[in-house]
């Protein structure tokens, strides 16, 4: 089969490699559709992933063509999509269902060989199915769907309330998408004028950007002058966070879930805001995927009732995998995001 094999840091070659064999518990998965994320792009350029060779890639859809012993043969021919992370299931997180904050986990795409290729052979607990009607590159969706699910569980924003989703990129649309389901009000922020533009034309009316606006005197004003509800930092730098920091009301709540590139640093007047407001500070990491509660579950029944497919706004091929790295690596260059697509 055909794979993009990362070899060395900003070494990725689109290669043949041997096709896996499902062994007992796995489906063989032929896929369709790999979206490429951002901790992609510092994986394959900047940090590497945990070994190499690695195939990235961890958000990923396809079909089950072939099944191994002691997996449920009812698989065959169904569309999935794959949750990502293998948990060990041993330790004290497992043992109640956190998964995602396993201890001693593995990683489709980053500790092991994920879906930047034809086909992958899969962990049956890790299958997710998706609907016959659903596009396999909507499909590939799931994972940024389900942390954005998880993000807004954690935010606990009242009905009517405002939230501020600082970063618009694909998690933060889905974000303020699915948060305007519900009835929220939704601003965003970010200081690409490209990604405002397209957030308007997805629906969303209050976008600003804080190089060419006063946005905290614009949510003072949007919100009569209390502050936001909540607000989301999905930017992953400091100005990121302090400006959550100001827009929030007092005994509001900020959800961080931004991967950071660098550190985290706060001014001190930033972090007055923290104790004067007395601020509640959340971490998101991943999605819940159990049997208590599954992100995953909810984010495919979103995508199954509103259309997301405009977020994918370039498709490539496998072999074209340099080329999409170039761009995604190209600051000038718009783009929500970017999807490899198999036939």
């Amino acid at each position: 089969m055909k794979a993009c094999v990362l070899e060395a840091v900003a070494k990725l070659i689109y290669k043949d490699v041997d096709t896996p064999k499902p062994t007992s518990g796995e489906a063989l998965v032929k896929i369709h559709a790999s979206g490429i994320c951002g901790s992609d792009v510092q994986r394959v350029l900047e940090k590497g992933t945990y070994s190499f060779p690695t195939i990235p890639g961890h958000e990923f859809a396809g079909e089950v063509v072939e099944v191994g012993a002691d997996c449920d043969k009812s698989w065959l021919n169904r569309k999935v999509t794959i949750f990502p992370l293998l948990p060990c299931k041993a330790c004290n997180f497992c043992a109640t269902g956190n998964f995602a904050l396993c201890s001693n986990y593995d990683y489709y795409g980053s500790r092991r060989d994920g879906g930047f290729a034809e086909y992958l052979s899969v962990k049956e607990w890790n299958l997710v199915a998706v609907p016959d009607n659903l596009d396999y590159d909507v499909a590939a969706l799931a994972e940024p769907c389900a942390v954005a699910v998880h993000a807004l569980g954690r935010a606990n924003v009242p009905i009517g309330g405002t939230i501020v989703i600082f970063g618009a990129g694909t998690i933060g649309l889905m974000m303020g998408k699915i948060a305007q389901m519900g009835g929220t009000k939704v601003i965003l922020v970010d200081i690409d004028s490209a990604k405002l533009d397209f957030a308007r034309n997805f629906g969303f009316n209050h976008t600003f950007n804080p190089f060419d606006t006063d946005i905290q005197n614009e949510i003072s004003e949007y919100t009569s002058g209390c502050g936001a509800d909540v607000c989301i930092e999905g930017t992953g730098v400091p100005a990121g966070l302090e400006g959550c920091l100001s827009a929030v009301k007092t005994f509001g709540t900020i959800v961080c879930l931004g991967n950071p590139a660098k550190d985290m640093l706060l001014t001190r007047n930033a972090y007055w805001e923290i104790l004067r407001k007395e601020l509640s500070l959340k971490g998101v990491w991943n999605s819940s995927y159990s049997g208590i509660k599954n992100d995953w579950n909810t984010a495919m029944q979103i995508l199954n009732s509103q259309d997301f497919s405009p977020l994918i706004t370039h498709r490539f091929t496998l072999s074209q995998c340099n080329k999409a790295f170039d761009m995604l690596n190209d600051s000038s260059k718009f783009c929500v995001k970017a999807m490899f697509i198999n036939k």
